[in-house]
């Protein structure tokens, strides 16, 4: 198979696409659509968000050093789009996508309701890159769609139908195609 030459970038796809809920000290909040995000740490558990300094969000971010992120679904996905071409410094984007902002457990931001995962953070370290700040934060606490789980404790995320982001375009999450370690698991 032949390979051609491309100019150096983000080809990393596709990737988590999420809603991040931020909140200002006077309790105005507002949406951002992140595709930067990522787990970096099990123990703790540990995140990070990666957000252009022009943004709306970024100040709050800085601020308050506290955000939600909220994983995205097909039924979310125009809220998720809407949330990540417009600006909060112009629209409510609660209101303009009707979304329920809900009161978070440890941080003062906002979690979506609708969303079927809420991760509530706080930040421990910003990291100027170039076009982007990171910001590297500690899971505080995690909720769950109790609608997602089963009888035995599960949560059954793909139950929700939840979307990623690749060259500019939404995609669902399709077929599970196997399980972790199944590549070694004896066979029956």
């Amino acid at each position: 198979m032949a390979k051609i030459s491309f100019k150096p970038g983000n080809m990393l796809y596709p990737l988590p696409v999420v809603m991040v809920s931020v909140a200002d000290r006077q309790g105005n909040a507002n949406i951002i659509t992140i595709a930067w995000a990522g787990t970096i740490c099990t123990n703790p558990p540990m995140v990070n968000i990666a957000v252009r300094p022009s943004r709306y969000s970024h100040s709050m971010l800085k601020e308050t050093g506290e955000f939600v992120i909220n994983l995205t679904t097909k039924e979310l996905a125009y809220a998720t789009d809407y949330c990540g071409v417009q600006s909060g410094r112009e629209v409510d984007k609660w209101k303009e996508t009707g979304l329920t902002p809900i009161a978070s457990e440890v941080v003062k931001a906002p979690a979506i309701a609708e969303s079927p995962v809420n991760i509530e953070c706080s930040v421990v370290k910003i990291e100027r890159l170039g076009s982007h700040d990171l910001f590297t934060a500690e899971v505080k606490a995690v909720h769950v769609d109790a609608h997602y789980m089963d009888a035995q404790g599960s949560f059954h995320l793909e139950q929700a139908q939840p979307i990623v982001y690749s060259h500019g375009a939404y995609y669902a999450l399709g077929k599970q195609l196997g399980k972790f370690g199944y590549s070694v698991q004896k066979k029956s």
